[in-house]
């Protein structure tokens, strides 16, 4: 059994488990209200050394994951070893940090969205199509958010950017393994 082919769906999975570790502790967070890095400010959460843990092993695992399948078409592999390396960096610089927390964590999701762009323009077919949507549903959240403030808080165009782009990420580092 090669432990190499369960590296991609353990890097998305062990941020996830952090997250939800975190919120069930956190005894406060409110996922309308709340940005999920909420959970990792290091002076006013009580759950800021799990949730920043988990940010920085996920980010680690992405980025390994990228270098790892020498079998992945290169770009895949650089914008997810970058989103991996941006993700541990919006762990270093959690909240306290303001400014620079807010620039890495845009960063992130502009990587993770780049991605699915540039999935959607390799593929055809269903794939296409549910990247074209995922890509869709993350631009309209995150644009509800900035314009509107809805919801008040950014956990939910989070999530969104997360989900859509899970399917895909698995999906490209998967066949890669399939293919060895």
């Amino acid at each position: 059994m090669n432990i190499r082919r369960f590296i991609p769906f353990i890097a998305f999975l062990t941020p996830l488990v952090f997250i939800l570790l975190a919120i069930a502790f956190s005894g406060w967070f409110n996922i309308v209200d709340n940005a999920l890095s909420d959970l990792g400010h290091a002076t006013r959460s009580n759950v800021a050394i799990l949730f920043n843990l988990g940010l920085v092993l996920g980010g680690f695992l992405l980025y390994s994951t990228a270098l790892i399948d020498s079998h992945v078409e290169v770009v895949y592999r650089a914008i997810m070893g970058f989103a991996g390396f941006s993700l541990a960096l919006v762990g270093v610089f959690d909240e306290v940090y303001g400014r620079t927390h807010f620039i890495v964590s845009i960063v992130f999701f502009i990587t993770i969205l780049s991605f699915l762009i540039y999935y959607s323009s390799r593929t055809d077919g269903w794939r296409r199509n549910g990247a074209l949507a995922g890509i869709v549903a993350s631009v309209a959240a995150w644009a509800l958010h900035f314009t509107i403030k809805t919801p008040p808080g950014a956990a939910i165009p989070e999530l969104i950017s997360i989900f859509s782009v899970a399917p895909f990420y698995l999906d490209v580092f998967t066949e890669g393994f399939k293919r060895r």
